[in-house]
């Protein structure tokens, strides 16, 4: 095999023939008859709306695609995966039930590759790698399968513009993300390149202070301190500010990467004058569409919010907990990571109870109004149609109605 046949980044060839198998894996008659419905259906005395954008979006469908393909065209190979295809627990168990291996980071994100060799194939998820990690399996000889999706490969052109023009890239992004360590990792395609990640707001704001020369909440040492696990080796604020790139991790609250990115032009205009300011700093549309078709979908839908509002998606998607944290100030919420969470023998429900990523699961009792009442679903853009399905059913199961549909998904267990 030469080192063209090494690397594969545009599938296989089989999405006509495995589409069958898929589908019936992923895909949800009652979800598809309640769209075809305008997004909205009655059970009952239970009123469904579904938000106008939800699931999986075009770069899930394509990882999710790839990795199928790959099993199919690699029989009897040692199949792994680079951390999770998608963070959604069925779609990964699912890929552990076609026999992939999860190889996945330690407590500082690093990847161990010591087991594989030659005669492997790596998938790359949906997220990326860093070029560290793709250079290592490069070295290494692995047949890759890249899965990154397009919109974060959109971002790392953005952030290698950045360091090859000497501007220090400021990313909206949680440090700790696959996707935030592959984008941050594109500026060391330059020589000097530079990168911090900021986690919100209050975090660009002492990014600010440096860059306005405002009296500082946190001294250079502190802050260089602060932001050690989350800057290029070296970072100083004091030069390494001068000239500035905004860009974001893709699952971001739009709204809030967009905020980030004024405050910090803001904060050039007030240091450097309006003409001066265009030369110091620049920003770059690198919002995710799906991202933001989805946020903006939920945005529509609390201009009239549902009674209860039902989130589906991985504890660990940042795409789905932004989406529950827009729902939750405005209706009650519920973030489900599965259909699972749904117990239809004890009427209960576990979920996740706020943004914070280290927030404890609850379990909640009594939790469906009495009488006729609305309810809003809607679902991370790694959660497939059919676990959106099955969490509607295991709904209308606790409050004895059948949906009569052929086709519907019954709960397991």
């Amino acid at each position: 095999m030469t080192v063209e046949q090494t690397y594969f980044r545009k599938g296989f060839g089989l999405k006509k023939e495995l589409k069958p198998l898929i589908d019936a894996e992923y895909q949800s008659a009652l979800v598809e008859r309640i769209r075809a419905r305008g997004y909205q259906d009655r059970f009952g005395d239970v009123s469904v709306r579904l938000a106008q954008e939800f699931g999986f979006c075009y770069g899930v469908d394509r990882a999710v695609d790839y990795a199928y393909e790959t099993v199919h065209e690699f029989p009897g190979k040692r199949i792994y995966l680079v951390g999770e295809i998608i963070h959604n627990p069925h779609v990964n168990q699912r890929m552990t039930d076609m026999g992939i291996s999860f190889i996945y980071p330690d407590g500082e994100g690093r990847f161990d590759f010591s087991e594989l060799t030659d005669q492997d194939v790596v998938l790359m998820p949906a997220f990326g790698v860093t070029i560290q990690d793709f250079e290592e399996l490069r070295r290494v000889g692995c047949i890759l399968v890249d899965t990154t999706c397009g919109s974060v490969l959109h971002v790392w052109k953005r952030v290698e513009s950045y360091a090859r023009d000497g501007f220090t890239s400021v990313i909206h992004g949680k440090y700790t993300h696959e996707e935030s360590r592959a984008t941050a990792s594109q500026v060391s395609k330059h020589e000097g390149g530079k990168y911090i990640l900021v986690r919100d707001m209050d975090e660009a704001l002492l990014l600010c202070d440096y860059i306005a020369e405002r009296p500082r909440r946190l001294q250079r040492e502190d802050l260089i301190s602060k932001f050690e696990a989350k800057a290029s080796p070296g970072f100083d604020p004091d030069v390494d500010l001068e000239f500035v790139g905004v860009a974001n991790q893709t699952t971001m609250l739009a709204n809030d990467s967009i905020a980030i990115g004024m405050k910090i032009h803001e904060a050039m205009i007030e240091r450097y004058g309006q003409d001066l300011a265009r030369k110091h700093y620049r920003s770059f549309g690198t919002i995710c569409s799906a991202t933001q078709e989805r946020q903006d979908a939920v945005a529509t839908m609390m201009e009239r919010p549902p009674d209860v509002m039902l989130v589906i998606g991985g504890y660990n998607s940042s795409n789905t907990n932004h989406l529950a944290h827009l729902c939750r100030q405005h209706t009650r919420t519920y973030h489900v990571e599965d259909a699972d969470c749904i117990d239809v023998e004890t009427g209960t429900i576990r979920h996740k109870p706020d943004l914070n990523p280290d927030a404890v699961e609850l379990v909640d009792e009594d939790w469906l109004p009495e009488g006729p009442f609305e309810l809003g679903i809607t679902a991370g853009a790694s959660t497939p149609n059919n676990k959106i399905g099955e969490a509607l059913v295991r709904v209308l199961t606790i409050r004895g109605i059948d949906p009569d549909f052929d086709g519907a998904e019954r709960p397991q267990g």
